[in-house]
C-alpha cells in the first residue's frame, strides 16, 4: 500500500545521530545513508538547537522530515506517546515447540490479544493446551505453508491499528511493544523492530551459542536508525516486528520460506513508508546450540539472496562500489611496491573530484578528501566481505594458483576477525571466534551460491558499481 498525504505532528522531536558530522558554522551536515551533504540555510540552522529539532510549523516540519529521510536524525522517544495495549494484536506463527510458545506467552503477561497460528504442527494438542492456558486465540492451518503464510493467516484475524509478529522462540521484555509503538507517532512509519539478543543459558552454553551472542545475524547493533537497502541497518528480522496494520495490507510474501521479512521491509520502503530499528526495545532469541543446525540455518539464510535479487534488483548486491574505489582495491591487490602509493593517489584524486561538486560547502577540499577516505575504507571492508563470504569459492580457487591471492585472503581473514572480536567483545577465545566467523561466512556464501545456481542467475553475486556520487 503506497503512502500519501501524511505529515509529522506538532511537537515531534528528533536528534542528530552520532554519525553526523557538522561543519564549523552548522551549515554543512555530513552523514546519512547513503552518505550525503546537506546545506542548511540560516533559518534552518536556527531550528536545530544542541543537535535537536522540533516540529513547530511547516518549515520545521519539512526540516525534520528531511533529516529523517536522510537518515541523519532519530526520533526522541521520551517525548512521544505509546500505543494503548488494546490497539495491538500479537500474531505468533508456530510449528511445534510448545514449551517455547509457553515461555513467550508468559513473557507478555496477558497484556495483548494474541493469535497463535499453528502451521500444521506435529504436536497440535500440546499447542492447543498452551494457547488455552494463556487465553490466546488459535488458528489451525491444514497444510504447512511456512512462516510468511502463517503470519498472513493471522493478519486476517487482526482488527486493531497495530500488529506484532512474534516467533515462538522469542522472549519479550514487558516494555518492548510500548517502546516500539512510539515510532508510530510519525504517520509515515509502517514497521519497527527491536534489538534481538541471545537468550542466555548460563555456563552450559556451547561455543557456537557464545559466538551467536556476539555476532548473531539477528542482532543489528546498538544504534537506532532508518531501515532501508544500503543503510547501516538494511532489513529487520521477522522474529519480531511491530507494524501499522493498514500499511502492510498485502502481508508477507507466501511464495518464499526465507527472506520474506527482508522483502516486506523493502516493499514498504519502495512505497514511501519509513521503517525503524530501535535497540532501546529488546527481545531475546533462543539461538541454535549445535554446529550442524547452526550451519544449516546460515546456509538457509543465504539462499534468500537469489529471490530477493529477482524482486529488488541491485538492492541485494553484496557490495556497492564506485569505479575509483574499485581501482583503489585493484592496485592494492596487485601487492606491488608502489601499490599503497597508487591507492593513496587515486583516493586523493577522487577527493579533489568530489570537492568540485561541493562548492557550496564551507571546506570543499577537506570534505572531499574526508568522503574519499571513507569511500576507500568502505571499499576495503566490502572487498574483504566478498573474498570471505560471497565469493569465497572463487577466492579459494584463486588461492590454489596465486600467492598474491593467498596473502590477500589470509590478511582479510585475520583483519576481519580481529576487528569484529574487538568490536563485539565475545565471551569466547580469539581462536574459536575466528573459526566460527569463517564458518559463518562459508555457510552463508554456500547458500548464496546454491540459490544462484538453482535459480540460473548470478545477479545476487554481482556488486553494484555506482557511477555517480551522492552529494
Amino acid at each position: 500500500m503506497k503512502i500519501s498525504g501524511f505529515g509529522l505532528p506538532h511537537g515531534f522531536a528528533v536528534e542528530l545521530n552520532d554519525l553526523v558530522r557538522t561543519g564549523r558554522t552548522g551549515r554543512d551536515l555530513v552523514g546519512g545513508s547513503p552518505t550525503r551533504v546537506l546545506y542548511l540555510s540560516a533559518s534552518a540552522r536556527r531550528l536545530i538547537t544542541n543537535g535537536r529539532a522540533v516540529v513547530a510549523d511547516d518549515n520545521s516540519r519539512k526540516l525534520v522530515d528531511h533529516l529523517l529521510d536522510a537518515g541523519m536524525a532519530d526520533p526522541c522517544l521520551s517525548t512521544l506517546p505509546a500505543a494503548d495495549p488494546s490497539s495491538v494484536t500479537v500474531v505468533v506463527p508456530v510449528y511445534g515447540r510448545p514449551l517455547a510458545l509457553d515461555r513467550l506467552l508468559a513473557s507478555m503477561a496477558g497484556k495483548y490479544d494474541v493469535v497463535v497460528v499453528d502451521d500444521c504442527s506435529p504436536d497440535q494438542e500440546a499447542i492447543l493446551a498452551v494457547t488455552e492456558k494463556h487465553h490466546a486465540r488459535l488458528v489451525r492451518l491444514r497444510e504447512n505453508g511456512g512462516p510468511g503464510h502463517a503470519r498472513n493467516e493471522g493478519l486476517k484475524r487482526v482488527n486493531t491499528p497495530y500488529v506484532a509478529f512474534v516467533d515462538s522462540d522469542i522472549v519479550v521484555a514487558t516494555d518492548t511493544i510500548e517502546i516500539l509503538s512510539k515510532h508510530f507517532a510519525d504517520p509515515r512509519v509502517a514497521l519497527a523492530g527491536p534489538r534481538i539478543h541471545g537468550l542466555k543459558r548460563g555456563s552450559g552454553m556451547t561455543w557456537i551459542e557464545r559466538y551467536e551472542h556476539a555476532k548473531s545475524s539477528l542482532d543489528l547493533g546498538g544504534r537506532p536508525g532508518t531501515v532501508r537497502p544500503r543503510s547501516p541497518v538494511s532489513w529487520l528480522p521477522g522474529a519480531f516486528l511491530l507494524a501499522r496494520t493498514h500499511a502492510i495490507s498485502e502481508g508477507f510474501s507466501s511464495t518464499s520460506r526465507v527472506g520474506e521479512d527482508v522483502d516486506l521491509v523493502w516493499r514498504l520502503v519502495e512505497d514511501g513508508w519509513r521503517v525503524r530499528f530501535e535497540p532501546e526495545a529488546k527481545v531475546w532469541h533462543e539461538h541454535r546450540q549445535s554446529l550442524t543446525t547452526w550451519l544449516s540455518r546460515k546456509a538457509f539464510y543465504g539462499t534468500s539472496a537469489h529471490p530477493l535479487a529477482l524482486r529488488h534488483s541491485t538492492a541485494v548486491a553484496p557490495a556497492v562500489l564506485t569505479p575509483w574505489s574499485v581501482a583503489v582495491v585493484a592496485v592494492t591487490l596487485l601487492q606491488k611496491r608502489w601499490s599503497i602509493a597508487a591507492a593513496l593517489a587515486i583516493t586523493a584524486a577522487a577527493g579533489v573530484q568530489i570537492s568540485r561538486k561541493l562548492s557550496r560547502s564551507e571546506q570543499p577540499i577537506q570534505l572531499g578528501l574526508y568522503l574519499a577516505t571513507r569511500g576507500s575504507i568502505a571499499a576495503y571492508a566490502q572487498t574483504m566481505g566478498l573474498l570471505l563470504r560471497h565469493w569465497w569459492p572463487l577466492a579459494l580457487l584463486g588461492c590454489i594458483f596465486s600467492r598474491r591471492m593467498r596473502r590477500a585472503v589470509a590478511v582479510a581473514c585475520l583483519a576481519d576477525a580481529a576487528w569484529e572480536y574487538r568490536r563485539s567483545r565475545p565471551h569466547l577465545d580469539p581462536l574459536r571466534f575466528l573459526l566460527a566467523r569463517r564458518l559463518d561466512d562459508v555457510a552463508y556464501g554456500a547458500g548464496v551460491w546454491f540459490g544462484a545456481i538453482k535459480g540460473g542467475a548470478i545477479r545476487c553475486l554481482l556488486p553494484d558499481i555506482r557511477w555517480r556520487t551522492s552529494k
